[in-house]
């Protein structure tokens, strides 16, 4: 819940907030998002592997997601609510802080996830209910401001960071408690041994993990790319300055809605043939967006939802299919490194989440567009931001389709290779 609820305001409020409100350049912000990546190159792995290794009577999952929770805590208190005047190394430094806190937590729990269950598809439920309920703490962290902007006129940027901030800081301990106190961890596993660099030659002979990592990059860049820009878009093209937080919650919301199907979808037809035709069904509905113009947010809504249905299965499918390409690394290596996977996951996520928000920022800086309130940009600046927001995702999301047609993991390959790892454990 606590992921879910601060992912979203770190990628689509913070760049605006610090670029528009805050008085930071929008080239120094999308540098700032960057550089705040590099680190994740050292820490990602290095605690995927640590993680692997780690055996404390309480597990070797959970001790890292109780220690990150102060860390990520402090750092959203920062971030959400700095006390001006901030520069670019202040949203450097904690960005810093944030992502090592968030990678403390995320790998191991992601890990963790991935060893619950061998079966193809009851990894699909439980990814499914895994993202409803973060997504159900997504849409709560967005009714809660468009409920302020209503009933009591209480809204912007600036206040919706304060109230998703709080209801972060007051959850965070206490889900990530209930995790670790009340979830037994399975102590059947086979030890993670195995030196780095052999261990990465065989990661990288791995060709399902490669083609999955591959697409899932390309969409993860696609949607960083949607999510930087879109408060952009509804206060710049829309012209609507307070209903960005709306737009968001339709999204969501619709995600939420679109799991359940996408579950069942995906045991019908297939996990990569599911999450390929949304990708491509997203893609064509993106081009709606062309036709929009300034006191157009209410003619947005409809797109936004069959997009957020669509988008739901991104929270789930690709998710899914990790635990499956971990299955022919433990075949082979004879190791559960889960962690390890999850790690040059998480890295691949953070990069396209730093490079899709420093690509787009870099290109509105470049046409001239101006983010401070109150300006009227050139008609070339606002129809460059228009062609951003709508081509940058779809382009990324088409291709990453194309990537994933004909992945070769299916369901009954799945089942060979599960065969064969119940027959070595005897």
């Amino acid at each position: 819940m606590p992921i879910q609820m601060a992912a979203v305001p770190v990628a689509a409020f913070l760049p605006n907030y610090y670029g528009a409100d805050l008085g930071v350049s929008l080239s120094a912000v999308a540098t700032v998002l960057l550089l705040s990546r590099v680190f994740d190159g050292v820490t990602d792995p290095l605690i995927g592997w640590l993680s692997d290794r780690t055996n404390t009577r309480w597990g070797r999952r959970r001790v890292w997601m109780a220690a990150a929770v102060p860390i990520l805590m402090l750092a959203i208190y920062k971030l959400f609510m700095p006390e001006p005047p901030v520069t670019a190394a202040y949203l450097l430094g904690w960005l810093i802080v944030l992502w090592l806190g968030w990678t403390m937590l995320f790998i191991p729990y992601y890990a963790w996830a991935a060893e619950l269950s061998p079966d193809y598809n009851e990894r699909t439920r439980i990814t499914g209910w895994r993202a409803s309920i973060g997504l159900g703490a997504n849409v709560m962290s967005k009714v809660v401001p468009v409920l302020a902007i209503f009933l009591f006129s209480y809204g912007g940027t600036e206040e919706t960071l304060l109230l998703v901030g709080t209801m972060t800081l007051v959850l965070l301990p206490l889900t990530v408690g209930l995790t670790v106190f009340k979830v037994p961890e399975g102590k059947n596993y086979l030890p993670a041994r195995m030196p780095l660099l052999p261990g990465l030659r065989l990661m990288w002979g791995n060709g399902p993990f490669k083609r999955l990592l591959a697409a899932f990059f390309i969409n993860q860049l696609g949607s960083a790319i949607s999510t930087a820009l879109i408060v952009f878009y509804v206060r710049g093209v829309l012209q609507d300055e307070q209903n960005s937080i709306l737009q968001l919650l339709v999204y969501y919301g619709f995600n939420l809605m679109g799991i359940p199907f996408w579950v069942r979808f995906s045991g019908r037809v297939g996990k990569h043939r599911a999450w390929c035709l949304a990708l491509m069904m997203f893609s064509l509905l993106m081009l709606g967006y062309l036709l929009l113009g300034a006191g157009d947010f209410y003619y947005m809504l409809p797109i936004t939802a069959a997009t957020g249905f669509l988008g739901g299965s991104f929270w789930v499918i690709p998710n899914s299919m990790k635990a499956d390409v971990i299955d022919i690394d433990r075949l082979e290596s004879g190791e559960d490194r889960a962690a390890w996977f999850f790690a040059v996951w998480s890295f691949a996520t953070k990069v396209a989440l730093s490079i899709g928000p420093w690509f787009a920022l870099s290109i509105l800086a470049l046409i001239g567009y101006d983010a401070t309130p109150g300006t009227v940009n050139a008609d070339g600046a606002s129809l460059g931001l228009k062609l951003l927001f709508v081509f940058g995702p779809a382009s990324g999301f088409m291709l990453s389709a194309l990537i994933a047609w004909n992945y070769p993991l299916t369901e009954a390959r799945h089942r060979e290779v599960r065969a064969r790892l119940e027959s070595a454990r005897g």
